[in-house]
């Protein structure tokens, strides 16, 4: 997640986030980029080449690449074999309506649990998920799975444009009435959002051009989707409720919060009665008029899993969104739904998870395991019996999640020969990158997974959001979210 700004110093790093963003208008205008248009699309392995900012001035360009690491915590090196899957991961997506009154992106001056309220690329996120597609069809995936935060805020919009790009065609990512209407229009005078249209230097049409409808190519191999908090809470954080509801879809979006509103939620935990309670005589703060839209409304958790297992290759199933899948005739996936229903962005495992995890790993059989969640299971409230099942089964080779923005690789030891570890970067923050997966066969009735990160390819304006998600200095670069190269590819013995 992004880092916090404090209202104090919101003009002094405002300054320096647009002297960063005149950079990327710069490059852009002289090259000669016109906002909208799809460039020609690659297969974004950054095995081939990598985007890089070599002389520091903010800018990114085009790198060498990055080969493969050989990982040996687990088991020696030996030459891979035959290949027995392909698949691919895309994770926290955070498809974003971000005209929403029930967004607060102010808030993200205040830390913890509201970071990342804002981002400068906030706009473009369908336009980089159709990006990425692109980029994963070059790999002709045996399966494309989905690790959750695939929307920003619970709002049935922002899911009916995410299965829009999903099932591809066009796709119109507006809402309200047309044109933007938001924290970034030239009228708005905090000097703490980026204003494309008057900031200097002056980059007018990024946020008509991110209204326009685009065409997406789709997913033509199987998807398989997580849910993440983002998907199932208001904010990432809250249920939702009848009175949040009425802001997502009514006429006024809140700004700026007022002096008692902002001491209460600085020195209180968050909760939905204090939520709640700010609400009970109206919005706590300045507003400003925005078009209403019904379908800003907030869906229920039963109903977005139902969705997604509708419009997905995920089995039918219950309230949760847990089920197994074939990633070709060798090896099994397992998805887990870790996602609280009420309240908190930290995961949550049940018990009822672990004993149909156990299950499942028996039904397996001598094929090869892999786990997928949101949020790592070594992170994850309750999740201590599910990693002991794991760890006794000698057919796990990974567990693979989303949710911290990071590339991550660690190894986890255990009788039974251990597994790995791998958290995968987001495409809404810094380095906005998918991670491919080719598991193959070594001597010794083992396996070897081989991993590496890719770019998306194949639109300017997610371009566009590449670069201002690295010069975001609350984003994904000062965070060190691209990990270190043995964390984003690598060759996994085990």
């Amino acid at each position: 997640m992004s880092g916090v700004v404090l209202a104090a110093r919101s003009r002094e790093r405002a300054v320096g986030r647009l002297r960063a963003l005149a950079l990327v208008v710069l490059a852009l205008s002289t090259a000669g980029c016109t906002l909208g248009r799809d460039v020609e699309p690659d297969s974004g392995s950054t095995l081939a080449r990598t985007w890089v900012d070599g002389d520091g001035d903010g800018f990114l360009g085009r790198g060498p690449g990055e080969q493969l690491v050989e990982r040996t915590e687990l088991a020696p090196a030996t030459v891979p074999g035959e290949v027995l899957a392909v698949f691919a991961q895309l994770t926290d997506v955070q498809i974003t309506d971000e005209e929403s009154p029930a967004r607060l992106e102010m808030l993200d001056r205040l830390g913890a649990p509201f970071t990342s309220a804002f981002r400068p690329q906030e706009s473009l996120t369908g336009h980089v998920l159709a990006a990425a597609l692109r980029s994963v069809a070059f790999l002709r995936p045996q399966a494309l799975v989905l690790t959750g935060d695939l929307i920003d805020n619970a709002q049935r919009n922002e899911l009916d444009q995410f299965l829009a790009i999903m099932r591809g065609g066009r796709v119109d990512p507006g809402s309200g009435r047309a044109g933007y209407e938001g924290v970034q229009t030239s009228g708005n005078p905090d000097p703490f959002y980026y204003r494309p249209d008057v900031d200097p230097p002056r980059q007018a049409g990024l946020l008509r051009g991110a209204q326009q409808p685009f065409v997406s190519p789709g997913t033509r191999m199987p998807w398989f989707p997580l849910v993440g908090n983002h998907d199932l809470l208001v904010q990432g954080n809250i249920a939702s409720s009848a009175r949040i509801d009425e802001i997502a879809t009514g006429s006024r979006k809140l700004v700026q919060l007022g002096e008692l509103a902002r001491a209460t939620v600085e020195n209180r935990r968050l909760t939905r009665p204090l939520v709640e309670s700010l609400l009970e005589r109206g919005l706590p703060g300045e507003t400003i008029r925005v078009s209403p839209d019904s379908r800003r409304s907030l869906h229920p958790p039963s109903e977005a899993v139902a969705r997604l297992r509708d419009a997905s290759d995920a089995p039918a199933g219950g309230p949760l969104l847990d089920y197994s899948f074939d990633i070709g005739r060798d090896v099994r996936g397992i998805a887990l739904d870790t996602v609280r229903r009420e309240l908190g962005a930290r995961g949550i495992l049940r018990r009822s998870q672990a004993r149909w995890l156990r299950s499942e790993l028996a039904r397996a059989g001598e094929r090869w395991v892999i786990v997928f969640s949101s949020t790592s299971l070594t992170e994850t409230a309750g999740a201590a019996p599910a990693l002991r099942a794991l760890d006794a089964s000698p057919r796990v080779v990974a567990a693979v999640s989303g949710d911290q923005h990071r590339n991550r690789i660690e190894p986890r030891a255990s009788g039974s020969g251990g597994y790995w570890l791998i958290g995968t970067s987001s495409l809404v923050d810094y380095p906005q990158q998918g991670r491919a997966f080719r598991l193959r066969t070594v001597p010794g009735r083992r396996v070897v997974l081989d991993t590496w990160v890719f770019d998306h390819a194949g639109s300017q304006l997610a371009e566009v959001s590449r670069q201002l998600s690295h010069l975001d200095h609350q984003g994904g670069r000062p965070s060190g979210f691209s990990g270190r190269q043995s964390d984003r590819n690598a060759r996994l013995f085990r």
